[in-house]
C-alpha cells in the first residue's frame, strides 16, 4: 500500500506538468494565428481598381495608385494629363494624332498671338482674288449649263452633290437643268486626254453653254467649273 502512494504522486505531478504547459502555450498560439490571419489581409485589393471605385478612393500608401489617385498625384504636382485624342485646344497648338506621354505640360500660347484665319477656297491668303471667266445672270437662284462634247472621246462629268458620275459620248451634248446655285461640276477623259473648256452665257437668262475641246498642252486643262450665286463662273 506504502508503494503504490509514491506511484499515484508521481502520476499527478506529471499530468499538472503538462496542463500547465498547455496552459503556458496557448496565448502564443492564439498570437500566432492572429498573426497568420493579418498578414493574409491584402491591403490593396482588386476592388481599388475597378468601377466606380477607380474614380472615388484614394488607395493607400505603398498601393500602385488607381486612377483618381493619379489624377490628384499629378495635381499636387501641377501636371496635366493629355488625352489620347487631341482637343480643338491642341490642335491648335501642333498636336496631332499621335499618343502623348502621360502628365506632358502643355505650351502656352505667347500672348497677342492671334489665330490664323482659314485660307480662302481657291489659293492662298497671298493670292489676289481669282477672275471669272463669264458671267450669268440666274433665274431664281437656278442655273441650266449645257456641255457640249467637241472632241472624239467620250468625257466623264459630275455635278458635285446633285449626280453621280455620268458619260458624255464624243461628238454629243447635254443639257442640265435647273441646278441650285452654286453649282460645281467636274470633268475629265478616261483616257487622261486635257480637255479645254470654255463657257458662253446664252441669251436665256440662268443658262450657260460650257465647250469641251481637246488640249495638247497640260497648262491648258482644265478639271472643274464652278457658277456662285452672284452669277460668276470660274474654272479650275
Amino acid at each position: 500500500m506504502n508503494m503504490k502512494f509514491p506511484k499515484i504522486r508521481k502520476s499527478t505531478e506529471l499530468f499538472g506538468a503538462i496542463c500547465g504547459g498547455l496552459l503556458i502555450s496557448l496565448p502564443a498560439i492564439s498570437q500566432a494565428v492572429a498573426q497568420e490571419s493579418t498578414s493574409k489581409i491584402n491591403p490593396c485589393p482588386k476592388i481599388f481598381y475597378e468601377e466606380p471605385h477607380n474614380n472615388q478612393i484614394v488607395v493607400p500608401q505603398g498601393c500602385p495608385p488607381n486612377a483618381l489617385t493619379q489624377r490628384q498625384r499629378q495635381a499636387a504636382q501641377g501636371v496635366v494629363p493629355v488625352p489620347a485624342t487631341p482637343s480643338q485646344d491642341q490642335r491648335k497648338l501642333g498636336v496631332g494624332g499621335e499618343t502623348p506621354e502621360p502628365g506632358v505640360r502643355l505650351p502656352r500660347p505667347a500672348s497677342g498671338d492671334q489665330t490664323q484665319q482659314p485660307i480662302p477656297e481657291g489659293g492662298s491668303t497671298n493670292q489676289p482674288p481669282q477672275t471669272p471667266i463669264a458671267t450669268i445672270t440666274l433665274a431664281n437662284g437656278k442655273v441650266t449649263i449645257r456641255f457640249v462634247n467637241d472632241t472624239a472621246a467620250n468625257i466623264i462629268y459630275q455635278v458635285i452633290g446633285d449626280t453621280a458620275p455620268r458619260s458624255l459620248e464624243g461628238k454629243s451634248d447635254v443639257i442640265l437643268q435647273d441646278l441650285n446655285a452654286p453649282v460645281t461640276v467636274t470633268f475629265q477623259r478616261p483616257d487622261g486626254g486635257q480637255l479645254i473648256v470654255t463657257p458662253q452665257p446664252s441669251s436665256e437668262p440662268g443658262s450657260l453653254e460650257v465647250k469641251f475641246n481637246e488640249a495638247t498642252d497640260a497648262a491648258q486643262g482644265r478639271s472643274a467649273l464652278r457658277i456662285e450665286r452672284n452669277g460668276s463662273v470660274f474654272l479650275n
